[in-house]
């Protein structure tokens, strides 16, 4: 059952998050792709992710759909102008990726490529417009196309450190939703009683929520994590878990899979970020009882 039928179906669905490489060898990539098929429902393939140049999404959707591993690709302004984008949403449907995340582009300042231009011709709600007008057969200067392409749009939201932004970030949801977007991507979750709270406000944007769940890797990143991004809610005591366990690395995957399990029924699916340790997925997913 593809993706779009799972949203529809109200199944749970469960996404992997796969970089592409910074080069041509796609060897890893393809290892990867293979090994969580049948396992995971989608992969989503980011686009130059925290600034970093690597292989385009598109090619690694491609790469992903070829190995039988449906491909959702993320879509945002930063780096290229309209036509450039629309140009790249047509070829992304003719070479049978028809699903789409919708994102910001994230700053540059931490990236390997800190004096590239930063175009952002299109913001994330001016995309979500260019998508449906391509989707209704017109470009965005009004011209015909000769065949229309059919996507499935989610779109993603930003880390809430309190009520107001949560608040702020439902809204700009809203506007999303009401822009073509068909599920919303949260943040990554490690406070999983706050995320109840949040879930039951979300039910208003009438889309299936998808929650992130994002391996911590070490120590280090638990408290990377906690001092630099307060919208994570990072506890101390889940930190200290890790420190005392005799194998860190795997403690942070029991606290993955225990999490997907917990959320299995507050959202109605889950993505999950290793962030080059998609050789970990497996473990995860088995720790979650999948």
């Amino acid at each position: 059952m593809s993706f779009e039928k799972r949203l529809q179906s109200g199944e749970f669905v469960v996404l992997a998050e796969m970089n592409t490489p910074k080069g041509v060898d796609i060897s890893r990539f393809m290892t990867d792709a293979r090994r969580i098929k049948g396992r995971v429902d989608a992969a989503v393939i980011p686009d130059m992710d925290n600034g970093v140049m690597r292989m385009s999404a598109l090619a690694g959707g491609v790469l992903a759909q070829q190995q039988g591993l449906e491909a959702i690709i993320h879509v945002y302004g930063r780096d290229r102008n309209r036509m450039a984008l629309q140009g790249d949403l047509l070829a992304a449907h003719v070479l049978g990726i028809q699903n789409l995340i919708v994102v910001p582009g994230e700053d540059m300042a931490n990236g390997d490529h800190r004096d590239a231009a930063v175009v952002d011709d299109l913001d994330e709600m001016g995309l979500l417009n260019a998508i449906a007008a391509l989707q209704d057969g017109k470009d965005l200067a009004g011209f015909g196309l000769d065949g229309s392409p059919k996507f499935t749009v989610g779109c993603s939201l930003a880390p809430a450190a309190d009520e107001k932004a949560m608040a702020a970030e439902l809204a700009a949801a809203r506007e999303k939703v009401a822009a073509g977007a068909r599920f919303v991507v949260t943040p990554p979750v490690f406070d999983v009683d706050r995320f109840a709270e949040f879930a039951k406000q979300a039910e208003s944007l009438k889309v299936p929520l998808i929650a992130t769940i994002f391996l911590i890797k070490s120590v280090a990143v638990a408290r990377y994590i906690s001092f630099n991004e307060p919208g994570a809610h990072l506890s101390e005591e889940m930190i200290q878990r890790i420190r005392k366990s005799s194998d860190r690395e795997m403690e942070g995957v029991k606290i993955a899979g225990e999490t997907i399990a917990k959320l299995k029924q507050m959202a109605q699916g889950v993505l999950i970020q290793t962030m080059g340790w998609e050789h970990r997925l497996s473990a995860i997913l088995d720790a979650a009882g999948m």
